[in-house]
């Protein structure tokens, strides 16, 4: 039996339209639509955090029809050829590159265990130790801030005076209440004069600061309860990539001879 060429050729063909329907995720008005810029759409999507599924597949797809349609119609009314469109043009590209390098820099330049390690030690250190749920009432002028000492003393509520006088518009609503804090926490002035108090204890004189003359009140003192490293690990790990990041911007500035 003999076979003509045109019959090998086709056969040829037929043999090879999976494969070739296969690399396309469609024929947009007979230019082929590869499926590689559906894999493109979908990385950036998983890459955000967001999951894939059947729906979303299909808008993907959907999604890249509509590119090409868009683009071809574009092309057709020379859009491509006009001065906006290629400074456009140029500010993605270099976005995109700018994008890479720092994509390239962070993967050659990982935020190790150990780093890590040293600046949880770090953050202990500095908010360990102590901590101390204080109040204080904040006025302008000692004279009134001795008055105010001398009315608690002679049976005033401290909690009262603070919400009717201080000027410290945070706590003074919640009768001066600061919370638990480290002593790190404030000014020179007012944690030296509050870490020699004992509970229940309040300052016999007005403490000043920048801010004016305070009166303070230790309600109670405890240990630090710091979060575990485990725990804060994936905060610090970002954080110090962000550094690092930030530090290979400015080297790269510094070192650029800018005329």
């Amino acid at each position: 039996m003999k076979f003509s060429l045109s019959a090998l050729t086709a056969a040829a063909l037929i043999a090879t339209a999976p494969w070739a329907a296969a690399q396309n995720v469609a024929i947009v008005n007979g230019k082929a639509v590869p499926t590689a810029r559906v894999a493109a759409l979908e990385q950036q999507i998983v890459a955000s955090g967001r999951q894939i599924d059947d729906a979303t597949r299909a808008q993907i797809k959907e999604e890249v029809v509509l590119r090409e349609v868009f683009v071809q119609e574009a092309q057709k009314r020379g859009i491509a050829a006009t001065a906006d469109f290629k400074s456009q043009m140029e500010l993605a590209r270099q976005t995109i590159m700018i994008r890479a390098l720092f994509a390239d820099y962070q993967k050659k330049n990982p935020v190790t265990d150990a780093e890590i390690k040293a600046e949880y030690d770090k953050f202990t250190a500095a908010n360990g130790g102590k901590e101390y749920r204080a109040r204080h009432i904040l006025v302008e002028k000692e004279d009134e801030a001795k008055a105010i000492i001398a009315a608690i003393k002679g049976g005033a509520k401290f909690e009262d005076q603070a919400k009717a006088k201080s000027k410290d518009p945070g706590s003074g609503a919640n009768g001066g209440d600061l919370d638990w804090a480290n002593a790190a926490s404030y000014v020179t002035e007012f944690s030296e004069a509050m870490i020699k108090l004992d509970k229940g204890q309040m300052t016999p004189e007005p403490v000043k600061s920048q801010f004016g003359f305070h009166i303070i009140r230790v309600d109670d003192v405890r240990q630090a309860k710091l979060p575990a490293f485990e725990e804060l690990k994936p905060q610090i790990a970002q954080q110090m990539q962000q550094q690092k990041l930030a530090e290979f911007q400015r080297s790269l500035r510094e070192k650029a001879k800018v005329q």
